[in-house]
């Protein structure tokens, strides 16, 4: 799959000029009209920089260059971040309370939530962001703050605007995610502030049907900090979630009239090593049919564990075979220390 222009691998070269307008003055947080310390809750969001080499597996993807935001959430410089940014990175930079760089240690990546953790190897001078544990307070069409880092300059005033699953092409989903409107324009790791204050989601992408149906509206998806409580102990300990790995092809697909459709597969991934061609038709995974990526994912991840062979049937023009992928740990493909 062709490698998307920009940094991080997600921005669009036009989009920096497509958002500009929404980002006015006038959709500026009001800190007299928030209910506690906007200036406090800012100063826990840094700029995040980090480099990585380029025979790294998600170079080709995600670029070797990656800038976004990190948030301040312990006292000893653990830093939560969206984990497309940081993973595989061999120097990554964060920025204290003056300004200044400060060195970051990669902790954690958690391929399933997509969160990644680094920490700071010197004090930032910053405080610490509470944690909205149970999302309390947070319903639809509630007013957001959405903050990368920067300080007030980088905060934008939103609404929460949709609450749903989330389906990535390159096998994600999230049964619950957060998405906002109107769209920051660098949401990579930038913090959902809630209306108490607290961070209720780690920014991930730019979506275009924020809303959700056919309405077209451009926002972000949030991933909800909810899912951190679930893995942190084994992130901290072990650096990725515990439990066995799920099964991963590195596959790409699209849904395409009742069935998958492949539009890529990540380079030397079982998907591309299988003989799977792109728009080659994927019309059912272990004998069962397959109408949605959700379908697809759920019926894969409940095969078994990373390494059994996945029994697909594809459609290649008007051929209908079958064919098997030795799926793999993801996680091995990268280099993590």
């Amino acid at each position: 799959m062709a490698k998307d222009n920009g940094v991080n691998g997600h921005r669009p070269d036009f989009l920096p000029q497509l958002l500009h307008p929404a980002f006015k003055a006038t959709l500026r947080p009001q800190p007299a009209r928030l209910g506690y310390d906007l200036d406090r809750v800012l100063a826990a969001i840094m700029p995040l920089r980090a480099e990585i080499p380029d025979d790294a597996f998600t170079a080709p993807i995600l670029g070797t260059e990656r800038e976004g935001s990190g948030i301040l959430i312990d006292g000893d410089g653990l830093i939560l971040t969206i984990g497309y940014l940081i993973i595989e990175a061999e120097t990554t930079i964060v920025v204290d309370h003056s300004g200044r760089p400060v060195p970051a240690r990669v902790v954690a990546y958690d391929y399933d939530s997509g969160f990644g953790l680094v920490r700071a190897q010197a004090p930032l001078g910053r405080p610490v962001i509470e944690l909205s544990a149970d999302g309390r307070g947070l319903g639809l069409a509630s007013d957001v703050v959405i903050a990368a880092g920067g300080g007030f300059s980088h905060a934008l005033a939103a609404k929460l605007v949709g609450r749903r699953p989330f389906v990535g092409y390159w096998e994600y989903m999230l049964d619950d995610a957060y998405f906002t409107a109107p769209p920051h324009p660098n949401w990579g790791g930038a913090g959902l502030i809630a209306p108490d204050g607290r961070l209720a989601g780690v920014g991930s992408l730019y979506v275009q049907d924020a809303v959700g149906g056919t309405e077209t509206a451009p926002g972000n998806m949030f991933v909800p900090i909810q899912l951190l409580f679930d893995v942190f102990d084994d992130l901290i300990r072990h650096g990725r979630s515990g439990g066995p790995a799920r099964p991963w092809l590195g596959l790409f697909t699209a849904e395409h009239e009742g069935s998958l459709i492949v539009i890529g597969a990540a380079p030397t991934s079982p998907a591309a090593e299988s003989g799977l061609q792109t728009e080659d038709l994927i019309l059912r995974i272990a004998g069962e049919p397959i109408a949605s990526m959700a379908d697809f994912y759920r019926l894969l991840w409940s095969l078994g564990e990373a390494g059994i062979d996945v029994p697909l049937t594809v459609k290649r023009g008007a051929n209908v075979f079958e064919l098997a992928v030795a799926s793999a740990d993801r996680y091995r493909f990268l280099k993590m220390d």
